[in-house]
């Protein structure tokens, strides 16, 4: 009999490795770590988690849903990335008003993968196929007060790994406070509620679970916002293997898990240009991002994120780039629409 459990698990193992840039490696449930690739090039530029982002682009909204609101008023978002090997990934996301303090705003997000050998439980290979996740979400925001927004996402997701398919229900609870005289931006996020609601096969796949924090804001004249996130607080413990001697890959390896590991291996540091309404620089550094590529030819690159958006009238542009490790580039291409001025 024809056997694709194998490929299964090999594809199951690599999208565990295909957030390690932006998003870093899913430690719990690889089986859906796609939920964890962002959709924004800001986003990505400060580390691929970032629930407190600002910006006059839609593709925010995926990380926090507190963070849509009337602003995005029939706006539109495109986004593509071209991510590790032969994977694609694009979405778009679309927002309007709902009445004087509520927003809401729909978004489809496709994950392709790219063609991997199809074979036997001996080996031979008798075929390929293309593995596909694809996430549809609706979300809505509410105005608590002016300056405190709550909002939640509901998320179908649908995953179809050759003769397997699987489909899941999550769901996103987000809280924002935004103070636009101080530039102060603070939030909390419960991500991927939820759980399958048809598997793959007789095994129960688990969501990624995750509480996170978020805190941003810029000082007195000087044109930079400052960003710390905090995530995967549902679990201290990420312990990472590494070279004893720390770059050599000949020398034998070991197991890091000690109080500062944890610690900066849970958090994100990121800096933004915000000195203009139009255009905007983004830098960041993800710990475990990097931590994650130890044993996979890391590059000096590796954890560091740029991003950079164009604003023209009702017209956004944003591009960001990431190099995980030496055999790998990440670009990420968003655009913007605004039609408020039209309808």
């Amino acid at each position: 009999m024809k056997t694709k459990k194998l490929a299964l698990i090999s594809l199951l193992a690599c999208s565990s490795v295909l957030v390690a840039n932006g998003a870093g490696a899913i430690d719990s449930s690889p089986s859906y770590s796609f939920l964890d690739v962002p959709t924004s090039t800001l986003v990505y530029g400060l580390g691929g988690v970032n629930i407190t982002a600002v910006d006059a682009d839609i593709n925010v909204v995926e990380q926090n849903p507190a963070l849509m609101g009337w602003e995005y008023h029939n706006q539109v978002g495109l986004n593509y990335m071209r991510y590790l090997g032969d994977s694609n990934f694009a979405g778009v996301r679309y927002g309007r008003q709902a009445g004087e303090h509520g927003a809401w705003s729909g978004a489809i997000q496709y994950f392709g993968y790219g063609s991997i050998p199809e074979t036997t439980e001996t080996g031979e290979i008798i075929g390929s196929f293309a593995p596909i996740d694809v996430a549809f979400s609706g979300t809505y925001s509410h105005d608590i007060t002016d300056c405190l927004r709550g909002g939640v996402t509901a998320k179908f997701l649908y995953s179809s790994y050759s003769d397997y398919t699987a489909l899941a229900l999550a769901t996103d609870l987000g809280i924002n406070y935004y103070d636009a005289e101080r530039d102060l931006s603070a939030s909390f996020v419960v991500a991927n509620l939820g759980g399958q609601i048809k598997r793959f096969n007789d095994s129960y796949d688990r969501l990624p679970i995750d509480v996170r924090i978020g805190w941003a804001k810029s000082f007195g004249e000087f044109p930079v916002r400052f960003s710390v996130t905090a995530w995967n607080l549902t679990k201290w413990h990420l312990p990472y293997y590494t070279f004893e001697d720390g770059n050599t890959p000949t020398s034998e390896m070991v197991v890091k898990d000690n109080f500062g590991s944890n610690l900066f291996r849970h958090l994100i540091f990121g800096a933004q240009l915000v000195g203009s309404e139009n255009f905007t620089l983004a830098i960041s550094y993800n710990y475990k991002s990097r931590t994650d590529m130890g044993t996979y030819a890391r590059s000096v690159l590796s954890g560091w994120a740029l991003a950079a958006g164009l604003k023209v009238k009702n017209f956004g542009l944003g591009l960001a780039f990431a190099q995980p490790h030496t055999g790998a580039t990440t670009l990420m291409v968003n655009l913007s629409l605004g039609f408020s001025s039209l309808m």
